[in-house]
């Protein structure tokens, strides 16, 4: 499943005001302890990380001479 932004914020919303329900599109689910929705929270981050294109860094460096 493809996590998004607004599936982070409303996991995250639901454990600041301690609530156990979160509402996803057309459907809820209820999580039995706050434990297992910062579980469900983990997911979500790790998917939305693995979504993310990693940048490259390429380090150039000139050895020959210069123009005189």
């Amino acid at each position: 499943m493809a996590y998004t932004q607004a599936d982070l914020d409303r996991i995250q919303k639901a454990i600041a005001k301690g609530e156990l329900e979160v509402q996803y599109h057309d459907r809820k689910v209820r999580y039995r302890s706050i434990a297992e929705l910062r579980e469900a929270q983990t997911e979500v981050v790790r998917a939305l990380d693995s979504q993310t294109p990693r940048s490259r860094i390429v380090r150039l460096r000139h050895v020959g001479k210069g123009v005189r």
